[in-house]
Order: C-alpha cells, then structure tokens, then sequence
C-alpha cells in the first residue's frame, strides 16, 4: 500500500503549521507544501515590524474568540483544542522562548521573526516534509480517490489536501473551491488606517493618544485603544480595531464616512463639565493654553483649544457659555471626514475567503468533500492586531493536520 500523499498548499503561517502537525501525527505520508512565491514565510517574516506578534496573552478561550470580528463563534470551539496555552507550549518544547509585553502581546524573546521561520523551517526539515517553492497551483479537481492539482502544467496526484494561502484580494483565486460547492464570501481589506486628506489634524503626525474611543457615524460600531496621529490620518490598535470590526460596512460605503473621536477614552458629558469647572475655580487665571488639566500632549490640547474656537491666549475663566459647550464637544466628540484608507501590504488582512459553515471546525475539513482541509485566512475568519490572526493560523493549521490522515 502506498503512502498517503498530502498536500499543503501555501508555505506560510498556516500551512508550516498544518504540515508540521500533519507529519507528526502521520509519520509515514508524504507531506509537501508547495508555494507559489521564491520564498516562504514571507509574511511572518515581516510582521510585527520583524519581530513576530505569534500570540496574544488571553488563555479564556470564550474571551479570546470575540477579537475575531469574523468567526467568533467557529474558533470557540475550535480553541478548546488548540488555543494561546497550547501555542506557549508547542514553541517552549522546541526550544523557543516567548515573552509578554504589557500590552498582552507575546513574541519571542530573542525579538526576532527570524527564530519563528528557523524553528518551523527546522522542524520541517527534521519530520521530512518536502518544501517546493516557485509552485502555483492554478487549479484543484477532485477526482474519483484523491485529487489533482495543476501546477506549471504539470499534474500533481495527492490523496489529501490542506489549502492554506491566505487572504486573497479576488474572489476568483477561489473559483476551484466554488466548483466543489463552497460559497465564497467576497474578499475586503479587514486591517486599515484611516486616510483623512482634508484634515489638518495630520501635521501633528506622531502624536499618540494611550486610550481614545473612535465611533463611526451613523453606525454602532466603536472602538478603544491607543490612537496615532500620521501624516495621512489616524492608525493606531483603536482605528485598527475599527476597520476590522467595520470591514464589510466601510467597504459598502467606499470608505467614504466620519468617525466621532472622544480624546478622554470613555469620559462622559456630565464628568467632563463637572472636571471643567473645577478647573475654572482652581486655575481661573491661568491660560488654557499653559494649563492642560488631561494627559493630552500639548499640541494635540492646543489644536483641540483651536478647533473649539478658543483662543490660546483665554484664561480658563473667560471659558464659558458657547466656548465652554464647544470644548466639551470637542473633548468627546470630535469629529473627523474619512476618505481612503491605507493598508500595509505585507501584512495585509482580508475579511472574506471559504464561508465558515462549509468547514467542520472539529477537523478543518470541507463538509462537502471529503479529504480537503483549510487552514488559516484563507477562510472567512479575521482578528483584530495584536496576535490574533497568528493564533488563528496555528489553531486551524494544527487542527487540520492532525485530522488530514484519518
């Protein structure tokens, strides 16, 4: 009898994970991962600015699956069998120390990607998984045992296979799938920065405020969280988080909408009024441009100031009436027009891929054809920054590699 022959295609986050997984749990198959590009890895290599965020610090497993806009309820249960304590210790048994910063997010202590593709592309090597690069597969038919994948004009006989490519811009790439009955939800960008070309705020590019909410108008999505002011608008996790929990409404609206910003987190009207006057008593005659009473860098509070029609040179007693009512807005409810956006391209996130309800999250695989397996962003899951889609990666990846020889 001969060996089972598995397929991974797509040599990233994900697909080193299943085949690593695939092979120890089936030792005798033959597992290759073949890869379109000249490398592998790429995208772990560049994320995290080269550092690689492999996981978040949440170990409650209900908790950890609401930081994925698409796919909460799927990677519940898939996290009761691999969750962030499982990650900790696969990289600790193969000798790769983590730490956690104090934001919660984990990466290696030698703070290098470099040791995350080292350590995958070892284990590889040491179980014999077979790596092909410059190996596009074009098309995937399923035969009556097995399946044939066309790569270079060449047909390829596999027994199984784990599709793990990742998000793809255009639905098409995924027409194969389509045929074998998978629906396909239209891909859009999940993680963006908000481009605000009309906005005078970007000259004071740098500046980071540690905790603002940031709503979107006219919708009920918000989020909190540290927010940067850039040369182009804002970024920063709260404006992250925004755009992966608004992918497909701010695509629908071709990004094109407000966001409402309160600088002072979740600070509310009759709080922020009874702080204010209190400043009036204590501070009357100092100038409200000399005397920030918020942990607002100094510029940010003097634009703020501006923009409520103040002058810089008011004393905080002169403040009242309509210049008054005008600050508190601005403080809480400062609004900003949205045109664009830009996403970083090597660590682009896309919403959409193989809808979920096709896909036994128990095992990974299709629930209408047996022997195909998926893994990672390929499919219709997304997180938000922080660790999240790598967890996504290794939860999936490792679950379908322990099942694809069954």
């Amino acid at each position: 009898m001969k060996n089972l022959e598995i397929a991974i295609v797509g040599g990233g986050a994900a697909g080193f994970f299943a085949a690593i997984s695939a092979k120890e749990h089936f030792p005798d198959a033959v597992v290759t991962i073949y890869e379109k590009s000249n490398k592998v890895l790429a995208k772990v290599k560049v994320s995290g600015g080269g550092r690689c965020n492999v996981t978040h610090a949440c170990f409650d497993n209900k908790e950890l699956s609401k930081f994925y806009p698409r796919g909460t309820n799927h990677l519940r249960k898939a996290f009761d069998l691999f969750n962030t304590t499982s990650t900790i210790a696969w990289f600790k048994n193969r000798g790769v120390e983590l730490e956690t910063l104090s934001d919660n997010c984990i990466f290696p202590k030698s703070n290098s990607s470099q040791t995350i593709i080292d350590c995958f592309e070892y284990e590889a090597k040491r179980l014999g998984v077979i790596v092909k690069i410059q190996t596009p597969i074009t098309d995937i038919v399923k035969l009556e045992k097995g399946y044939v994948l066309y790569a270079n004009e060449n047909e390829i006989l596999v027994d199984r296979i784990i599709y793990t490519t990742g998000g793809q811009p255009k639905s098409t790439s995924l027409s194969w799938a389509e045929k074998l009955g998978h629906t396909i939800v239209q891909p859009v960008p999940s993680l963006f920065t908000f481009n605000m070309p009309s906005e005078p705020i970007r000259d004071l590019m740098g500046i980071v405020v540690e905790k603002a909410t940031v709503r979107v108008e006219k919708t009920k999505l918000e989020a909190d969280g540290p927010l940067l002011i850039t040369h182009w608008g804002m970024s920063g996790p709260a404006i992250l988080k925004l755009s992966a929990f608004g992918a497909r409404i701010l695509a629908e609206g071709n990004y094109d909408f407000a966001v409402l910003v309160n600088w002072l987190h979740t600070m509310k009207e009759n709080q922020l009024r009874e702080e204010l006057e209190k400043v009036k008593d204590t501070n009357s005659d100092k100038k409200i441009s000399n005397y920030n009473p918020f942990s607002l860098s100094s510029r940010l509070w003097n634009y703020l100031v501006d923009k409520s029609s103040i002058s810089q040179d008011a004393r905080w007693k002169e403040v009242t009436g309509k210049a008054f009512n005008k600050l508190v807005n601005t403080l809480l409810n400062d609004r900003y027009k949205v045109k664009g956006k830009t996403t970083f391209k090597e660590e682009f996130v896309t919403a959409g891929g193989i809808a979920l309800d096709g896909v036994d999250f128990k095992t990974m695989e299709s629930r209408y054809q047996k022997g195909l397996y998926f893994a990672g962003e390929v499919l219709d899951l997304d997180g938000v920054t922080g660790g999240f889609n790598f967890q996504a990666a290794w939860t999936t990846g490792y679950i379908s590699g322990k099942n694809v020889g069954l």
